[in-house]
């Protein structure tokens, strides 16, 4: 009896006739592909700054001010029933224009919440709170 040898070739010559085919396929495929053409979106309202905020400020004696950042006025005292009419009216101007509170540290946040909702109420756009960073030592 004669003892086999193993063989430890790999014949390519399949694979490389598959490969030969699909090259052909692609080459004949790719000049009668359409190339499609993309709209790429323009900038438009996107290129305009982003107006400076309305800032409703509760104080510790839980009154408020109103101070509009667009125009640099100072801090207008108003009432509750007031607040949002003369927020409606600065957004009648500018409808972009965000609100945010700023309440002061010693304020309830009860009295803060009571505000947002009352101006959410309302139906005054874009309300947010403000927040200042804790010092880092």
């Amino acid at each position: 009896m004669r003892k086999r040898k193993l063989m430890n070739e790999i014949n390519v010559v399949p694979y490389i006739d598959v490969m030969l085919v699909l090259l052909v396929i692609f080459m004949v495929t790719a000049p009668m592909i359409q190339t499609g053409s993309v709209d790429l979106p323009t900038v438009g309202k996107s290129s305009q700054p982003p107006v400076a905020p309305l800032e409703v400020i509760i104080k510790a004696d839980a009154s408020l001010a109103l101070r509009d950042r667009a125009k640099g006025s100072p801090e207008q005292v108003v009432t509750r029933a007031d607040l949002a009419a003369r927020i409606k009216e600065a957004q009648a101007a500018n409808p972009q224009q965000a609100v945010l509170i700023a309440g002061d540290r010693s304020v309830k946040y009860e009295v803060v919440l009571g505000i947002m909702d009352e101006l959410q109420r309302q139906q005054v756009a874009k309300i947010g709170l403000l927040v200042q960073p804790v010092a880092t030592r």
